[in-house]
């Protein structure tokens, strides 16, 4: 059995020197408040972004980031307080509507328009793609009223995330006195809480000071704060746009009329809840740490866990490392009841919004890592938004529901002549809903998720286009490797959605088997008519139109097989030579931090385990993982990224499972709850 307590809490994040990238998050899947040195946020501005690098067009006109190596430096990480209901709109200049942002597209059955933000009212374009954004719900920081204190003046600094409690500590001195600070969010509530000690306290010199720094949001006009104060209870209601919400405070102490909180004693106690309504009395920070630590300590012993410790491979403590804290990164900032940010709750990347091609990334891996529930919580947001599924794809002809690629929690796509046009969304829900039948106990789960499951199939079966007795996909679409954006008419038959569709609607078929339900023979038809993935000189080419293969962005190829289990579109030997081609060209400084997981997968699904590991811990910038376990994408826009944790667990898990590390001796894996992915079986024939 592994000693679960200690495999935790050997990888805690210990930061004992200030840096702008070492902030540290509590919270619980719907709610996360991110801490500075402190333990708290008292010095937000030194963690600001940096204004984002200009993009630059290359020969084949799409937009990128200027390469070049960036240092630690570049990715500070703010701190921010979000959750998954806090969320607001601007006051557009009209009722502006998806058509007024779309333009119509060739197909093989017609125009279809799409909304690529090109359409007759760029105003429209703007404001849809702009709003809703998701609210920064304030600040709770250290404040010396006697005297600006600045991060030079902290000595003996030492902040520790105790990952099996949920709970940051933090130490240090300042104006010659000591301080300490735990701070840590409720596991249910959308709340913190945090106790204070100092002789500071006691002399004036140190308090707390609740704030409400605007949204940085040009667009925003009159941001309203209204106030009430009583002895150890405030409440504040904030106006953010057309959003309401409101703030309250209890402490053992006072509060000021800034909402300042003091106390003539060496200890100061204090909760803040965020929320769109009051309810209920506020529990005291003693309470709030014990229902914490059962939650993580719950969270720890009933999921899985794998033990690297008496491996001989010297990168074996760092893969551990990033597993460790990968588990409490994404169950802090992926678990909500909402599919989550790039960013999760640490910073707004796109606004806020969530991609959905993306969700797998951020929580596939709850399921095969025993906590099916985790993954489970986000689809009922995708069962709220089925009517705005499926108005989107009657809109453009098409039968079933069409998932966005980028929205907020209404389901309405952001206009974007790159999103609008990517598919592998699609499939997703499929996915899901047969890792919640293969890792979870729940009879019910076939009846739960099934209209999930057909209004999906049912969209991805009347999305393929016949022409001469083969189904293709596209044009106009754009794969998941998004390189292919300004061709994005004439593209078609992506190697990876191909696999993709055929997969998917096999597993759709085979739920309908299960539930006594007849197979649809016209998802059959699409099944067995799909085109073949092109090859090019004895490689998976990523579309079937030139360029056929550009060897920048993702290397989408390889998601056919290991993120998909073996179809009968791949052929091994095929695979191998596309995997080798890869390694050999590809501009890894342009990929993202999922691609390595991608590799892992597919090198696992080619027997190659040493090529799997060195994939997984390939030395690039993207590749890079931070003290606190995040993974930073580039300068002004993603510090944080979470589909790379989220895929390292994933990979991970089925490298553990399938063979995937060396049977050489160096590497000593133990492994206990960890479930399954889909088979290598021939979909086509139930899954």
């Amino acid at each position: 059995m592994i000693d679960r307590e200690r495999l935790v809490r050997a990888h805690n994040v210990v930061v004992t020197a200030w840096h702008p990238s070492s902030t540290l998050s509590v919270g619980n899947g719907d709610f996360a408040f991110n801490v500075d040195v402190t333990g708290l946020q008292t010095f937000p501005a030194e963690h600001e972004l940096p204004p984002r690098p200009l993009l630059v067009t290359d020969e084949h006109g799409v937009r990128r980031l200027p390469v070049r190596e960036f240092a630690l430096d570049d990715f500070p990480v703010p701190l921010r307080t979000q959750s998954t209901w806090g969320w607001y709109a601007t006051e557009p200049a009209a009722p502006y509507t998806l058509d007024e942002a779309s333009t119509g597209y060739a197909t093989r059955r017609g125009e279809v328009r799409y909304p690529d933000g090109l359409g007759p009212v760029p105003e429209a374009a703007a404001w849809l793609y702009a709003n809703p954004r998701r609210l920064d719900l304030g600040r709770l920081g250290l404040d010396f009223p006697c005297g600006r204190v600045e991060l030079g003046d902290l000595e003996a600094t030492r902040v520790e995330l105790d990952l099996w409690t949920g709970c940051v500590h933090a130490r240090f001195e300042v104006l010659g006195r000591p301080v300490e600070v735990w701070t840590v969010a409720h596991p249910r509530l959308h709340l913190v809480a945090t106790r204070v000690e100092s002789p500071l306290l006691a002399t004036g010199e140190l308090r707390l000071r609740l704030s409400f720094p605007d949204q940085g949001d040009p667009l925003v006009k009159g941001e309203r704060l209204t106030q009430e104060t009583v002895y150890g209870r405030a409440s504040a209601v904030r106006t953010v746009g057309d959003a309401c919400y409101v703030v309250r405070v209890a402490t053992d102490g006072v509060i000021g009329p800034e909402l300042e909180l003091a106390t003539a004693a060496p200890a100061l106690g204090a909760t803040v809840a965020f929320g769109p309504m009051r309810t209920g009395d506020l529990p005291g920070f003693e309470e709030v740490r014990a229902a914490a630590a059962a939650h993580w300590r719950d969270f720890w012993t009933r999921g899985a866990a794998v033990s690297f410790e008496g491996s001989s491979d010297p990168r074996a403590p760092e893969l551990e490392r990033r597993v460790v804290l990968s588990r409490y990164l994404t169950a802090v900032h992926s678990a909500g009841v909402l599919p989550p940010q790039e960013s999760g709750l640490v910073h707004n990347s796109w606004g806020g919004k969530f991609h959905l091609e993306m969700h797998w990334w951020h929580a596939a891996h709850f399921a095969v890592w025993g906590r099916p529930d985790l993954l489970e919580r986000g689809l009922g947001w995708y069962e709220s938004i089925l009517g705005v599924g499926r108005e989107s794809a009657r809109r453009q002809g098409y039968a079933g529901v069409r998932w966005p690629k980028q929205a907020g929690p209404d389901g309405r796509e952001s206009p974007s002549d790159i999103g609008a046009f990517i598919i592998w969304q699609q499939p997703h829900p499929i996915y899901f809903a047969e890792l919640l039948r293969l890792n979870g106990d729940d009879p019910d789960v076939l009846e739960r998720h099934k209209e999930i499951v057909f209004e999906t199939a049912e969209f991805m079966a009347d999305f393929a286009e016949w022409d001469g007795g083969t189904c293709h996909l596209g044009p106009p679409v754009v794969p998941a490797q998004e390189t292919y954006y300004p061709g994005r008419a004439r593209t078609a038959d992506p190697t990876f959605e191909l696999t993709y569709w055929r997969w998917a609607l096999g597993v759709a078929q085979s739920w309908r088997e299960r539930l006594g339900m007849q197979r649809r023979a016209d998802w059959d038809a699409v099944i067995d008519g799909l085109a073949r993935p092109a090859v090019r000189e004895g490689r998976y080419a990523a579309v079937a139109v030139e360029p056929y293969t550009l060897p920048d962005d993702h290397p989408s190829m390889l998601m056919a097989l290991g993120f998909l289990p073996r179809t009968p579109l791949i052929d091994l030997e095929t695979m191998a030579a596309t995997y080798d081609d890869v390694l050999a060209r590809w501009d890894f400084c342009t990929t993202w931090g999922w691609d390595y997981p991608v590799l892992a997968m597919c090198a696992t699904k080619l027997g190659r385990p040493a090529s799997a590991v060195d994939a997984l811990l390939m030395d690039t910038g993207k590749n890079m993982t931070l003290a606190s376990g995040h993974v930073p994408q580039f300068p002004g826009g993603l510090s944080v990224y979470l589909p790379a944790n989220g895929g390292l667990l994933a990979s991970v898990a089925m490298m553990v499972k399938q063979d995937g590390f060396p049977r050489d001796g160096s590497w000593r894996v133990r492994h206990d709850g960890l479930g399954d992915f889909p088979s290598d079986t021939d979909s086509s024939s139930g899954g």
